[in-house]
């Protein structure tokens, strides 16, 4: 196997690690996401830096995986939990697609023109 090969999996991970703190960053300042929900991330984010833990850190790298832990549960839940037309539409700005919702029917980006006779009789 080459070098380039190995690198490749690992690039995909990583850009898919930053794709979901974006899609996080992004969903925490929209205003159509409920403010409850926006504890979640930050209750996680505090819970990894703050002293109390579930697991010691003095315990080797059973510590940091419950930290890594409670903090991808609460990134998931509150991706899971936020309205689901909020997050697509964030997942393709990041993604760089265009996003088109029912509820944007009359306000896309470039709305596609149908040709059409009106008949008055």
């Amino acid at each position: 196997m080459s070098n380039d090969q190995n690198v490749t999996p690992q690039v995909g991970v990583f850009k898919a690690l930053i794709n979901r703190a974006r899609l996080v960053w992004h969903l925490l300042r929209d205003p159509r996401v409920p403010v409850y929900l926006k504890v979640l991330p930050i209750a996680a984010a505090l819970y990894v830096v703050s002293p109390v833990d579930f697991v010691p850190d003095i315990a080797p790298l059973l510590g940091q995986l419950d930290d890594l832990g409670v903090l991808l549960v609460g990134i998931e839940s509150f991706i899971a939990m936020c309205p689901t037309h909020v997050v697509e539409e964030h997942r393709a700005q990041i993604e760089g697609r265009e996003f088109y919702s029912s509820t944007d029917a009359g306000r896309a980006k470039n709305p596609e023109t149908i040709d059409g006779e009106w008949r008055v009789k």
